[in-house]
């Protein structure tokens, strides 16, 4: 029986097709998830995410995500701004408060180079994660301006100019990647399919 992954529709994320394409790859059945009814069907949810915090967070209330997203035991795995909107707080177009499955902020990204930072860098994994199994020499592909700040549950950091910050995620049934999958070649692929496998 194949995995079912629930990838949530909430109105902003552009890369949703994308996200669907390379799970299916990955060896996984994928569902759209545009209403409540459908996160019982499903073994295991994507948050994809391009776009603001605060218009994320307000599509989430808006459909009904926000509650069910705080209770629900099955492995999520939040994606770019889909990582950040895990987290407490964001500070993007004002104070917006995130889902709180993670305890961290989501702040500028302060480097004396060019933001967002964009393309294919390296990550360094900090401690074991079956998300990352067999990609700690890999390169995935980055865009975003704003970070997450967290020093309990990282999994991967990234150096961009000379500024190392969170790039992967993880606590309990909770994982997180700064990076797009979907857009990483088969690294991506490779790892949706160790996410698949939890």
């Amino acid at each position: 029986m194949s995995c079912i992954v629930g990838v949530v529709n909430y109105g902003i994320a552009g890369n949703i097709h994308s996200i669907k394409k390379a799970l299916n790859a990955a060896g996984a059945r994928t569902v759209i998830i545009n209403d409540i009814e459908q996160f019982e069907k499903v073994d295991k949810i994507v948050l994809p995410g391009v776009g603001s915090f605060k218009d994320a967070m307000m599509e989430l209330k808006k459909d009904g995500f926000v509650q069910l997203l705080k209770e629900i035991d099955k492995p999520i795995l939040g994606i770019c701004l889909g990582m950040q909107i895990l987290s407490t707080l964001g500070y993007e177009y004002g104070k917006t408060k995130g889902l709180n499955l993670i305890s961290a902020e989501v702040k500028p990204i302060l480097v004396d180079a060019k933001v967002p930072h964009v393309g294919f860098n390296s990550i360094e994994s900090v401690r074991d994660s079956r998300l990352l199994k067999d990609l700690e020499n890999e390169e995935f592909y980055f865009m975003h301006s704003y970070e997450m700040v967290n020093y309990t549950d990282v999994v991967a950091l990234t150096d961009y100019a000379g500024h190392r910050f969170v790039s992967a995620i993880q606590k309990d049934n909770i994982f997180g990647v700064q990076f797009h999958p979907e857009k990483s070649r088969e690294a991506g692929i490779k790892l949706f399919e160790n996410f698949i496998k939890l």
